[in-house]
């Protein structure tokens, strides 16, 4: 498990890093009321809000398929929570930043989904493989 959880990692980085690079160069070549100065902390966010939830996800691979689904749904509604409040107190608090944070908060929110989600797909498909997830009967 820890070896998945490293390549995990790595591929992660690489988004977050790919990501970040693609902002950067949008930042020159965008107007700069397209871009928050919280851009370089939602990186951060995601990438452990990410790592995080495929962690224990990918524990939870080690037991019931029940288990897995339990998991995967009270992750996601904790991620989502967290997310929507995260946007809310932001947008409260920094009320002139409001509309650019929201913009760049959603942007990543849909790249990271759409990784993570690609990933645990194979991950499923991995243990299922190799007979690891129990199921129930």
């Amino acid at each position: 498990m820890k070896s998945v959880v490293a390549t995990y990692a790595k591929r992660l980085l690489l988004i977050t890093l790919a990501a970040g690079v693609l902002a950067l160069v949008l930042f020159f070549v965008l107007p700069g009321t397209w871009f928050s100065p919280s851009v370089p902390f939602l990186f951060a966010f995601y990438y452990a809000c990410s790592l995080l939830s495929f962690i224990m996800l990918s524990r939870s691979l080690q037991t019931k398929f029940s288990r897995f689904v339990s998991v995967f749904m009270l992750t996601t509604a904790v991620k989502l929570f967290l997310y929507i409040s995260i946007m809310i107190i932001y947008a409260f608090i920094n009320k002139k930043d409001a509309v650019p944070f929201l913009l760049n908060f959603f942007i990543l929110y849909i790249v990271y989904t759409i990784f993570e989600v690609t990933q645990i797909i194979g991950l499923t498909k991995l243990s299922t493989s190799a007979g690891k997830m129990k199921h129930e009967s």
